[in-house]
This record gives C-alpha cells, structure tokens and sequence, in this order.
C-alpha cells in the first residue's frame, strides 16, 4: 500500500468506531491519530491525557495547548503509576502495570462521556520492540488504528507534515519510568531527577535525547546533533555541573547514541520472544 492508501484505510477504520476516546501523550503517534479521528468523527472523537510523575509538565502542557487549540475535547484524568503494587520494582513487566491501569482509567472516561471505544497510538515500529503494554491493550479491548493501517513512525511523520501538525518533527518520548535498568527502584525523587536532567538537555538545545538512571551515574543517550553539541568543551562543563546539582555523581556520553528499548538489550531472548 502506498501511504495516501494507508491513510485512507485509518480514516475509514476510525469512521466504523464511531465514538472514540484517544489516549493522547501529545507525541508524534497519539497526536496524528487524534488529530485525524477528530477530523473524521468531529465531537464523538475525545482526548484522555493520564497525569503522573512519569510524565513531564512539559509534555502535559504542550497536550492541554494543542486540544485547546484544535478545539478537541480533552480530559485529564489521575492515573499514578507508583501507586500500582509492584511497579516501583520495576519489573520486566512494568509497562503491562502501567498501561493496564491506564486502559482502566481511560475506560472509565470513556463510560462516562458515552463514547463507545478506547485507541491508543502504537505503530508497526512498535511490534518489532519489548512492548509488554501491548498485551494489556489486548486484554483491555483497545484499538490500535495505526497499526491496523499498517502505518510506521516516517509515514506518520511525513503525513503530520503534510496536514501540518506542529508535532511532525517533534522528538520520539517514553515515559520517564523507561529511563531505569530492569529491578532498580523507581520512585519520585529519581523522576523529578531524571526530568530535570531531560529539561537542561533540551534547553540547551539538544533533540533527541534519554537521561538513563543507574543509581549515582547518569548515561546522556542522544542523537549526532547531540553529540556536536556535548563535543564542545564549555557545554559538557554546564552539563557536569548542572547533573552534579540535581543529584548525580557520574555523567556519561553512551558512544551508541540514542535507541529506542535500550534497557531491553539486557533481557534474555526467552523474555523477549514472551511478548
């Protein structure tokens, strides 16, 4: 299928739900699908935003803008991952606690507002992934139209340009609970760690870019424009100086750069093929 074709296949799927509540983060997936669905169903097309500590106010703010702007109903709900038992943990199967508390909150909106299903905004990028959240979309009866228009992460973008969402070059965002090894605490005062060290990033001009948390040591993943930039000497001393103030003992430049999953590469092949 060509793109347009892929398009075109998302609209008409989206047309068939007639009702829909769109869990919407404000990223490049979440916004291209509402978008589209409020193009197509008008007001029976919602949003649902979940407010956490693994969520930046940043991206919460930026979310609250664009729905206000486009005049799409949103809603923000309450869904705290560090009150679900065992998720502080963090286990290898975090992001099914996660997304199967979302889908629940999201539900209960939905319910209540009278729409008749739930979508979220996984891609076929996503499949190849770790994504255990995927199975708690399965079990919670969650559409996924984008993966059901067979659509991936450049096409989305390049179809964000084209009908000139702000967000078609915006950089690729996980939650903050990503940024941690599999078994290492997560709590709080490591998230408003980690968020902080994100922002300074971000001011000071960087794109793509990962804070991972390993206790003491921070380890900067980014892209080669990143690099450019922690390459000169007076940014890597404000960087030291600015993650030594937030709490962290070591900075690191990971030499791969940024990847999606890269907590991942330590899991073994038999959890991995479990997804």
């Amino acid at each position: 299928m060509t793109i347009q074709e892929k398009y075109e296949k998302l609209k008409q799927y989206l047309l068939k739900l007639e009702s829909v509540a769109v869990a919407f983060s404000g990223g490049v997936d979440s916004t291209f699908l509402l978008k589209t669905a409020h193009d197509i169903l008008g007001n029976k097309a919602i949003a649902v935003t979940a407010r956490s500590c693994s969520f930046p106010k940043r991206e919460l703010n930026e979310a609250i803008d664009f729905c206000k702007k486009e005049g799409i109903t949103h809603i923000v709900c309450d869904s705290e991952e560090l009150n679900i038992e065992g998720f502080s943990k963090n286990p290898v199967n975090r992001c099914y606690l996660c997304k199967n508390e979302l889908f629940t909150k999201i539900w209960e909106v939905a319910i209540a507002q009278c729409i008749k299903n739930v979508a979220e905004g996984s891609n076929m990028d996503d499949i190849g992934d770790y994504r255990p959240g995927l199975i708690a979309v399965k079990e919670r009866g969650v559409k996924s139209p984008l993966r059901y228009a067979e659509l991936y992460k450049e096409e989305i973008r390049e179809l964000s340009k084209e009908i000139g969402l702000p967000t078609w070059n915006k950089q690729s965002f996980a939650c903050l609970s990503s940024r941690f090894p599999y078994g290492e605490l997560i709590n709080e005062e490591r998230l408003t760690m980690i968020d902080r060290a994100e922002q300074m990033l971000l001011d000071m001009g960087l794109g793509q870019v990962r804070v991972r948390h390993h206790d003491n040591l921070a380890r900067i993943e980014t892209d080669e424009e990143g690099f450019a930039l922690l390459c000169d000497y007076e940014n890597r001393k404000k960087v030291y100086a600015a993650f030594k103030e937030i709490g962290y003992t070591y900075i690191a430049l990971d030499l791969l750069g940024y990847r999606t999953g890269s907590m991942n590469e330590t899991l073994s092949p038999e959890i991995i093929s479990a997804k």
